[in-house]
């Protein structure tokens, strides 16, 4: 059985490349205060980053030559994941939420699944109107037509059609999405 040999460093899988890890000869370099050093050699970098006791990072690789900074390398492995994970939690994922109605409905049902996709379109999410035809309502399919442009005209200021309404076996289907 083969072991890895004692003192190898370990390639980084992720995050950026740093210290011996960075594979291009020259790198324009900037220190700990933020000042650019000018384009050097990358193992001359190497060296003087260490006796400031920190790490050279890669923060560009794909500028020419790449850009290196002095950085501690764990600080800066754990900023960027806090970054990500702030900019994971402010992220607004878009929901379709579901209304289901019959063709023959009565007006103050209309209105209270009315006022629950006026909410949910203010939270910002997508609402799939459906219409379910049972029995002989399925051939008077323009009744749901009519109750779909009804729910469309009354949802126009504030929500827009993304899938106008269309026949899917026995149901009437329509997308609608926030302004």
């Amino acid at each position: 059985m083969m072991r890895r040999p004692m003192g190898a460093p370990t390639v980084p899988l992720n995050g950026p490349r740093y210290n011996e890890f960075i594979q291009s000869p020259r790198v324009r370099v900037i220190d700990g205060d933020g000042e650019n050093l000018g384009v050097m050699y990358t193992r001359e970098a190497i060296e003087q980053a260490q006796e400031v006791g920190l790490d050279l990072v890669e923060v560009s690789p794909n500028a020419d030559p790449p850009v290196a900074k002095f950085l501690d390398v764990g600080k800066f492995k754990y900023e960027a994941q806090k970054k990500a994970n702030q900019a994971r939690k402010t992220q607004k994922t878009q929901e379709i939420k579901e209304i289901k109605m019959r063709p023959n409905i009565d007006d103050h049902d209309y209105e209270v699944k009315m006022r629950s996709i006026h909410k949910f379109i203010e939270e910002g999410d997508k609402v799939k109107v459906t219409l379910r035809f049972r029995g002989r309502e399925l051939s008077h399919g323009q009744l749901g037509m009519i109750l779909l442009q009804r729910v469309q005209a009354d949802t126009a200021e504030t929500a827009k059609v993304e899938a106008h309404p269309r026949m899917e076996g026995r149901q009437m289907l329509m997308v609608l999405s926030p302004k």
